[in-house]
């Protein structure tokens, strides 16, 4: 008697799961999703920072140059920003919460060899496997967000995520000096370990995320052209800061050849690494190239305000600290009136009012001098940190409003490499600013810090062009803003378009 036949092998499906115990789509998280991910955001933000302020220490217990000590900082901005593109892709492949411990994991180990390190290159190879580490954290903590919650919370859960993308550039140097002063520099790395530890429990025990589509294969080579592309122009703007005119111009042409080969690979590509016809969506391209260039001018401050209070006013590295960190003092507030602002006035108006508060608050900066009170320094860091804290977290939101659901691992991506390189461009054209417009760029004078600011304080305005293009339906869903037109076709033809569905 022949025997039955054997069933076939159920096949696997080509999705993975996070969890057995995936949230169900209707399911409504809480608060404390967007607080563990700030916690991943605030170490990889302080630690772009931080070092700043330790380098003269660290420089003579490793026995090396306080110039060569830089590359303790660029390594891990550099790999930070290299890395940024393939954290999408092994989000969609192994699982947004698995590369999100992953990346936890990576960043505290290597947080704890960099306190431990006993000479220079192991610090910067530390530095390196951080910025690996920090690479995942944000865009994958960001998916994480953008997953997690419906579009309609997305503005609430975006508030508390980005307070630390806010707070961190300008802590970090004030709590630098202060655990360098009275600890020691190793501390600096050290601080990480708890939060890493406890931001690992809380992925383990609360994040639970639904399964997704397995992507197709990634492109190495497409990955490499970008990658060191995007390398070479942050090398640009380090030549241009220390005047080296012939590295300058191999580099450029090097980078542009790089990245316009990396354009034409990926142009016919289904799924490419850096997907840029996201720039495409007028939400997400407005969002990160006009908003870029604000964020940009904005970064600056963080390393020329110090550099500023201390060379040009001679003040002491305390009372600067104190100083800059009163930028924070205006973001809480912001998160509160943000989400009714972008109701009321919506993203465009929002972002082209804060845009002008921007460059206005640069501008003032130039306004310093040896006779300014205390209080009126103190007020324009708030009003400055006011004007940053709109523009980031209306911008951030605006970015992913309407993005489609089957993009956004790729849009958090590209949009997380371009706001990280925002950062490193910030500073590193701020310094090549001042170097270029000092007489002496070893002993720059105070008009030399006005003048960068007041160049600085151009770039907002050169970004309202872009801003102006948003038109009212964009990020409508997320803002809750129809504006007097839509509200006007609402009423007349309410079948077309019912609350909700903007």
């Amino acid at each position: 008697m022949p025997k039955p036949p054997t069933p076939p092998r159920a096949r696997k499906a080509n999705t993975h799961n996070d969890s057995p115990a995936a949230i169900k789509p209707d399911s409504e998280p809480g608060l404390l999703v967007p607080v563990i991910v700030a916690i991943a955001f605030l170490m990889e933000q302080l630690d772009t920072t931080i070092v700043t302020t330790a380098i003269p220490d660290m420089a003579k217990a490793l026995h090396a140059g306080v110039t060569l000590m830089n590359l303790a900082v660029s390594a891990y901005v550099l790999t930070l920003a290299v890395f940024i593109p393939v954290s999408g892709w092994l989000a969609d492949r192994f699982g947004a919460r698995r590369i999100f411990l992953l990346a936890l994991v990576i960043f505290t180990v290597s947080s704890a060899l960099c306190g431990l390190a006993t000479g220079f290159d192991m610090l910067v190879a530390c530095r390196a496997l951080q910025g690996v580490g920090g690479a995942m954290m944000t865009p994958v903590g960001r998916l994480i967000l953008l997953r997690s919650f419906p579009r309609q919370r997305l503005v609430q859960a975006m508030t508390y995520a980005t307070l630390p993308a806010i707070i961190g550039p300008i802590l970090g140097p004030l709590l630098g000096g202060y655990l360098t002063t009275y600890l020691s520099w190793r501390w600096i790395f050290y601080v990480n370990i708890p939060f890493g530890v406890l931001g690992l429990i809380l992925v383990g025990r609360f994040i639970r995320l639904p399964p997704v589509k397995r992507p197709p294969a990634f492109d190495f080579v497409g990955f490499t052209l970008f990658a060191t592309g995007i390398g070479l122009i942050e090398g640009t703007l380090e030549a241009v800061a220390h005047l080296a005119l012939p590295s300058l111009a191999a580099m450029t042409a090097a980078a542009v050849a790089l990245l316009w080969g990396y354009a034409r690979r990926s142009r016919p590509q289904e799924d490419p690494v850096i997907d840029l016809r996201l720039l495409r969506e007028r939400g997400f391209g407005v969002a990160t190239m006009a908003g870029g260039m604000v964020r940009m001018s904005m970064n600056g401050p963080a390393y020329l305000v110090p550099l500023m209070l201390q060379v040009g006013l001679r003040m002491t590295a305390a009372q600067s600290g104190l100083l800059t960190v009163l930028a924070v003092a205006g973001a809480p507030g912001i998160r509160i009136i943000i989400g009714p602002a972008l109701r009321r006035f919506g993203f465009r108006r929002l972002l082209i009012g804060s845009a002008i508060g921007c460059s206005a608050t640069l501008a003032s900066f130039a306004l310093i001098g040896p006779q300014t009170p205390l209080w009126w320094i103190g007020g324009t860091s708030i009003l400055f940190g006011v004007m940053r804290s709109a523009q980031f977290m209306t911008s951030n939101t605006l970015a992913y409003a309407d993005v489609p659901e089957s993009r956004l691992s790729r849009a958090t991506s590209l949009g997380g490499l371009l706001q990280q390189l925002t950062v490193s461009f910030g500073v590193s054209a701020s310094a090549a600013l001042l170097n270029i417009l000092s007489a002496d760029p070893l002993r720059p004078r105070l008009g030399d810090f006005h003048a960068v600011f007041l160049v600085l304080a151009c770039l907002p305005l050169l970004a309202l062009m872009g801003f102006s293009r948003l038109q009212v339906a964009d990020g409508a869903r997320v803002s809750g803003h129809l504006g007097p037109q839509a509200a006007h076709d609402t009423a007349r033809s309410p079948d077309k378009m019912r609350p909700g569905d903007t």
